[in-house]
């Protein structure tokens, strides 16, 4: 039996947290998955997997076998990058990920300048609004505008976003421009529904030194920061997106913001990575070189 190739299974199963999940991820049918988990198993003379019909767990000794196990396939692939020269030279291809407008608004200029100065990298760029998974999916980076859940992931600050609400000047001439929450109940709006719910909205407070959800009056909800930004150009009603996704309409005039002073504070965008010990320079080449270009063009901090 392939003995790295049934570890790299089993780890996939643990994380997956099933065999079918695990299958469907490596393409292979659940027969064959069960199959190599259990000639491991025979191999090493002990049980590693708890198997039920409602969920997987791993046995004490499979909690120690798969901690060495994560430790040898890493080793594994370290040794297989500086065989490939990516610990001695940047090459290689880099798979990155961003939003689908930041990223070609903001990321491909920097990737286009990157592979201009390094020849010897290639570059996936997968724009996405959906926030994939680094490990599962193989991206080595990722742009993550937002608060960051997955404490495992190391992060790199390259700015802030605000969140504001704008309207055409058609409809703002025509309802009068709101100067507090309240007064979006009379005001149509247009929802964005990833962003927010689409009957409330969330402002801060600053007399109340707090936050509070608004009630708006919503005459129309779409799934897009695109479709919203143009159905509040069209007058269709004031919209809520990040800054970015409206920055041409409001430069153009097509938008105005609004509430300025109700806006929550700026959401924090992030240069993301897996953890692990040793960065191949392919990585380390991009985030040195990105780094210090995003940031002057982005508003923020960095710690």
């Amino acid at each position: 039996m392939d003995r790295l190739e049934a570890m790299s299974m089993l780890v996939l199963t643990v994380e997956s947290g099933s065999m079918s999940a695990a299958g469907r991820k490596l393409g292979v049918p659940l027969p064959t998955l069960s199959r190599k988990i259990s000639e491991l198993e025979a191999v090493l003379g002990t049980r590693l997997l708890v198997r039920t019909t409602r969920k997987l767990s791993l046995t004490n000794s499979g909690l120690a076998y798969v901690d060495a196990a994560r430790r040898i396939l890493e080793q594994v692939d370290d040794a297989e990058r500086i065989a490939a020269g990516e610990f001695i030279m940047p090459r290689g291809e880099l798979v990155l990920t961003a939003p689908i407008l930041f990223g070609r608004l903001h990321v491909l200029p920097v990737v286009t300048e990157f592979l201009a100065t390094f020849p010897e990298i290639n570059i996936q760029l997968v724009l996405t609004d959906r926030n994939v998974h680094l490990v599962d999916d193989h991206v080595d980076m990722a742009v993550r505008i937002g608060p960051l859940p997955d404490s495992s992931m190391v992060a790199t600050r390259i700015g802030t976003m605000r969140t504001v609400i704008c309207a055409s000047p058609a409809l703002l001439a025509g309802h009068g421009t709101p100067t507090s929450p309240q007064d979006l109940s009379s005001l149509p709006c247009v929802s964005f529904d990833l962003l927010t719910p689409a009957s409330d909205w969330r402002f801060s407070a600053p007399r109340l030194k707090g936050v509070s959800d608004v009630p708006v009056n919503v005459r129309l909800s779409v799934t897009t920061a695109e479709a919203a930004v143009d159905a509040a150009i069209a007058g269709i009603g004031a919209t809520r997106v990040l800054h970015y996704q409206a920055d041409a309409a409001i430069v153009r005039g097509d938008l105005r913001t609004i509430l300025e002073e109700y806006e929550p504070e700026p959401l924090p965008i992030n240069l993301v990575h897996a953890s692990h010990g040793r960065m191949p320079l392919k990585m380390r080449s991009f985030l040195d070189f990105a780094v210090s270009r995003l940031r002057s063009k982005l508003p923020g901090r960095w710690a």
